[in-house]
């Protein structure tokens, strides 16, 4: 392993994971191959250490266990280190802007992490740090989620199905993985569909965003309450209805708005009439609320494949932003005689 680190090519120019609309197919797709092609490496007993001497500031400002997890098993597998900076532990929100906050993290690490309430505090980190900033979750979008998604979709693909044949229905309410699930699909030329009750649909600037993936890529954009539309999924997708902000609306009135229609129970996945469709959740979530016990622990779920896919897509992007990618591949491909 001694000159694996040689191998690594440091670009000079910056960019960040902030949102999938800035990256192409082929760009979401090379993400995608790294973190496939490392997983099934390390899975076989291979070691790497190609992110030796680099380290990851991750920002929290929220909970999380898939997230930190899989973020800093990734480096840690790479070689690298995380730093997990919680609420609390550092001057951020006490003493200190989010702008120097950005511009020291910046200096000391070679990539940043932020898992944020509000979208425009990934974008100020951004805006001001020199090294590769990547949103864990704001209140706009999940984007390292969309990787995890989409590799999940690939490892589950229908037989006799090519990706962009695919129909995805996210059941219940707008939240950002929601709309992630519709850009990362659309961006793959999928055929995405959110029912729900219509005052929980997704925005029209989010659709908008589908639309104009669907104009380049193929595949369709539905929104609706029409619950016709779940007959032909091939994935059957929902996340919790309430529980994601401190302040928000009250439990009782989301469970009035979903609850029973939306809940994603045997009938529901039934009524896809495809015995085969796969049931996928971002968790935590609040069983026999947004979805049944039976449903979860069920022989479709796939929704721990999913969360175990969240480290094979930090692997990805660490590994891509980390500007190590291409040697780890490489690396591996020497390794393996091929």
């Amino acid at each position: 392993m001694d000159d694996l680190y040689t191998l690594v090519n440091k670009v000079p120019s910056k960019k960040d994971f902030i949102d999938t609309t800035d990256f192409d197919q082929v760009e979401i797709l090379d993400i995608i191959k790294t973190a496939r092609v490392v997983r099934d490496y390390l899975k076989s007993g291979g070691v790497l250490d190609t992110l030796y001497h680099k380290n990851l500031a991750m920002l929290f400002e929220q909970k999380s266990t898939r997230t930190r997890v899989s973020f800093e098993v990734a480096m840690s597998e790479l070689g690298g280190h995380a730093l997990n900076l919680a609420p609390g532990a550092i001057q951020l929100g006490a003493h200190e802007t989010i702008e120097d906050t950005a511009q020291v993290l910046g200096r000391m690490c070679d990539m940043i992490m932020a898992r944020v309430d509000r979208h425009a505090s990934v974008e100020a980190l951004a805006k001001y740090a020199d090294v590769p900033v990547l949103n864990g979750m704001s209140d706009y979008n999940h984007p390292t989620q969309e990787i995890g998604d989409m590799i999940t979709i690939l490892d589950h693909l229908p037989e006799g199905k090519k990706y962009n044949d695919i129909k995805v229905v996210f059941v219940g309410d707008c939240t950002q993985v929601c709309a992630s699930l519709m850009m990362i699909t659309t961006k793959m030329g999928m055929n995405f569909v959110h029912y729900g009750p219509e005052n929980k649909w997704l925005s029209e600037d989010y659709q908008k965003i589908g639309r104009e993936n669907i104009k380049k890529y193929g595949g369709s954009v539905t929104v609706t309450d029409n619950r016709e539309v779940l007959k032909g999924a091939d994935f059957i997708y929902t996340d919790v209805w309430y529980g994601l902000y401190d302040k928000e609306t009250p439990k009782e009135v989301y469970m009035k708005d979903f609850y029973p229609t939306y809940q994603v129970n045997d009938d529901l996945m039934n009524a896809t009439e495809n015995p085969n469709c796969k049931f996928m959740h971002c968790l935590p979530a609040n069983r026999n609320e947004e979805v049944t016990d039976s449903v979860m622990d069920g022989k479709n779920s796939i929704c721990f494949d999913q969360a175990e896919n969240r480290l094979t897509a930090q692997r990805g992007l660490v590994l891509h932003f980390g500007h190590a990618a291409q040697a780890t591949l490489d690396y591996i491909k020497q390794k393996e005689g091929k």
